[in-house]
């Protein structure tokens, strides 16, 4: 899936307080590489995120080879926006 940096930086900072942890405990990863999947660079806290940026607007276009972290946070996005309501 190809997706925007400036896109994927925007649902990260949309999540609830809490949601990185969340995701983290779901999948049994660490929290920093849920940061790192959204566009942090610590790839020394945290795993490997298999993800590609090539340059261009918006911060460049960012090819995620695993959906997984970004659909529970639009998951969770979701839950929060209709519990907002």
């Amino acid at each position: 899936m190809n997706i925007t940096f400036n896109e994927l930086r925007n649902i990260k900072h949309k999540l609830p307080h809490g949601s990185v942890k969340k995701i983290a405990d779901k999948l049994n990863i660490d929290e920093q590489t849920v940061r790192n999947y959204f566009g942090a660079h610590k790839v020394n806290e945290g795993g490997i995120v298999d993800q590609h940026i090539q340059p261009g607007p918006e911060g460049g276009i960012v090819h995620l080879e695993d959906t997984t972290i970004l659909n529970m946070a639009l998951e969770i996005l979701k839950d929060h926006e209709s519990n907002q309501n």
